[in-house]
């Protein structure tokens, strides 16, 4: 029988308790590198694919460092939405109603849509970690009711995202109100170049923990459907008919296109939540729950909420549009198959995708190429054939072009800017002759 693992990362006996009930058998690799780092007071900058383990990676080590009769805030958790931020003090909350009742430690969510007036009476005991999104942990610092200069450590969750929605600046106007020793702990799935000048300024010889990862799970298939003139909602109807998911996330590319998107899907009979960053704070709160409660069978959601929000049970994701950036792709995908379980990826494509699919293909990503007829997914063409077979086709109507351009019997200057020019006329008349016979057809 294999030892558990967790025994030689230094951790104390009602941590170990905690990790049995929680029912870790191993530490993921992330776990199994940061967690001795953290310990030994380092800063530390982990890189690790979504649901490798990352958040407990640092709430181990966190939790067992707390001194109960220090009463000043300790640690501080940042997460660039209030969902996250939620989810990650929902699991601190578990984590301590598992430990031996004589450890009393206190915690508080400061997120936005919550009463502010009664976290102000609450905070006037300081709690032993406080977790939150940036702008609304400073918000209490600069109202005088919340200090966090003695804390010890300060978690930067999803880096990526903070930066990508510009939550770093009021990260940075929280590290300058913290003593200068402090132990800076950073995580996320991706890493930006550009926030290199941030880690000079605030992280001391950090230990860089990267784990390996292929570009998406073993378990996961691909699947791609070209649009071919049809509208999102007709395609993931007819997907509807062939797939059975326990939970399938839909993304868009936007909040308007979620919300058409949703509603459209919803009038054909499917059982659909909408979720993106437009909604008011009591909308999403409430939708969030209604996920975790598994009232939906889809949602419809954007990039934002799917790196900010962890739900589990997904078993499908489907891109209604694909994202620009290879990396917005492997996020979306990354709800799904996670923990070695199986996962399937639906995207539609149309010729604006083609760079991106070449991309990812490059990188070695598989597809499997697909349309959705009679509840059955039928083998299709490689879009990059489609492409060919299109630019093949052009140019025969060029040379059908060029042998209707009349030769002049004498040449003279500009006589081959001419029959070029005479040659695009003749390509126009005919690519509308095409077209409408086509039509006809």
């Amino acid at each position: 029988m294999e030892k558990n693992r967790f025994k030689n990362l230094a951790l104390k006996s009602h941590m170990l308790e905690v990790i049995h009930s929680l029912n870790f058998k191993q530490p993921t690799e992330i776990q199994e590198k940061a967690i001795p780092a953290i310990l030994q007071g380092k800063d530390v900058i982990g890189q690790s694919q979504t649901g490798s383990g990352k958040t407990h990676a640092y709430l181990l080590p966190i939790m067992q460092m707390i001194d109960e009769d220090n009463q000043t805030v300790q640690f501080v958790i940042t997460a660039p939405t209030r969902e996250l931020a939620r989810q990650i003090y929902d699991e601190i909350r578990h984590m301590i109603a598992l430990m031996n009742k004589e450890h009393q430690w206190f915690i508080r969510l400061l997120v936005g849509g919550t009463d502010k007036e009664r976290l102000k009476e609450k905070l006037k005991r300081p709690p032993h970690i406080i977790v939150g999104t940036p702008s609304r942990i400073l918000d209490f610092i600069n109202e005088g009711v919340l200090s966090i200069y003695q804390a010890k450590s300060f978690v930067i969750d999803e880096a990526d995202l903070m930066f990508d929605l510009g939550f770093i600046k009021d990260v940075d106007r929280l590290l300058v109100r913290c003593r200068e020793d402090i132990q800076v702990l950073v995580f996320s799935a991706t890493i930006p170049d550009k926030l290199s000048h941030f880690f000079k300024k605030y992280l001391k010889n950090p230990s860089h923990i990267k784990v390996a990862k292929q570009l998406s799970p073993e378990t996961m298939e691909h699947l791609l459907i070209a649009k071919r003139h049809r509208n999102e909602a007709e395609i993931i109807f007819e997907i509807s008919k062939v797939i059975q998911p326990y939970l399938a996330i839909i993304f868009t590319n936007g909040k308007e296109e979620a919300d058409l998107l949703g509603q459209e899907l919803i009038q054909r009979g499917l059982n659909v939540g909408i979720l993106h960053g437009g909604l008011q704070p009591r909308v999403r709160k409430r939708i969030v729950n209604d996920i975790q409660n598994l009232r939906y069978q889809y949602i419809v959601a954007t990039d934002l909420i799917s790196r900010g929000i962890d739900i589990e049970g997904i078993s499908h994701v489907i891109n209604a549009q694909l994202p620009k950036e290879e990396h917005f792709y492997i996020h979306r995908v990354g709800r799904t198959a996670r923990i070695n379980m199986e996962g399937t990826a639906i995207s539609i494509y149309d010729d604006s995708d083609y760079s991106l699919l070449e991309k990812l293909e490059r990188k070695g990503l598989t597809f499997r190429y697909v349309d959705v007829r009679n509840k059955t997914f039928v083998e299709a063409k490689h879009w990059d054939r489609r492409k060919r077979r299109r630019r093949k086709k052009s140019q025969s109507v060029d040379q059908e072009a060029w042998s209707y351009v009349k030769k002049p019997k004498k040449v003279k200057p500009g006589y081959r800017k001419k029959m070029k020019k005479q040659q695009e006329q003749i390509k126009k008349k005919l690519q509308s002759k095409n077209r409408k016979r086509n039509h006809r057809r």
